[in-house]
C-alpha cells in the first residue's frame, strides 16, 4: 500500500464510499445529506492541511485521511485528522496505516498533540485503532451523536502528545 497526496481526480474514487459511509450516519457528525460539491470541499484540502488517499499496487483508492490543524490562532499547535476507508478494504490495515502516517505527518510538522474532537464511542474499531496508536479518551460528550440505531451515544476527545 502507498499513501500519497490526494489529487482532484482521486475524488470520483473517494466519493462512493464516503457518501455511503456519511449517509449510513454511524461514525462522522456530517449532515447525512452531504452533497458531493460540498463533500469535496470539506475532504480535498489545500497547503498548509493535507489530503492522503491509500492505494494498492494498481493505483485503486482503499482509503483516505485528512489532516490539519485542530484551532486557529493560538490554538494552531494542536493537529487533527479524520480517515475514511472503503468498507470493501476495511479490516486491511488500511485505517492503521493512514492514522499513523497522520501521525507522523504532524510531528514532522511541528504540532506538539493530536486531537480527535469527535469519535463516536459506538465505533468500537476506531477507538480501539487510536488507543493503539497512543491516544487516551480525555472527556465524553454524553448523548452528543444521534446514532441511528444505538440512540443517543457518546462522542470522545481523544489526544496524544506529539
Amino acid at each position: 500500500m502507498l499513501i500519497r497526496e490526494a489529487t482532484a481526480d482521486d475524488w470520483s474514487a473517494i466519493w462512493p464510499f464516503f457518501h455511503a459511509i456519511v449517509a449510513a450516519g454511524e461514525t462522522f457528525t456530517y449532515p447525512l445529506d452531504l452533497g458531493e460539491e460540498q463533500g469535496r470541499e470539506w475532504w480535498l484540502l489545500s497547503s498548509p492541511n493535507r489530503t492522503v488517499v491509500a492505494v494498492d499496487e494498481a493505483g485503486a483508492v482503499l482509503g483516505t485521511a485528512k489532516m490539519n490543524s485542530n484551532q486557529m490562532g493560538n490554538g494552531s499547535h494542536i493537529a487533527s485528522a479524520s480517515y475514511m476507508v472503503d468498507p470493501a478494504h476495511s479490516g486491511k490495515g488500511v485505517g492503521r496505516a493512514l492514522c499513523a502516517y497522520t501521525v507522523e505527518w504532524a510531528r514532522a510538522a511541528g504540532f506538539r498533540g493530536m486531537q480527535f474532537n469527535a469519535v463516536v464511542e459506538t465505533n468500537a474499531p476506531a477507538v480501539h485503532l487510536y488507543r493503539s496508536l497512543g491516544f487516551e479518551v480525555l472527556g465524553t460528550l454524553p448523548e452528543g451523536f444521534r446514532h441511528p440505531t444505538h440512540g443517543y451515544v457518546g462522542l470522545h476527545i481523544m489526544h496524544r502528545a506529539l
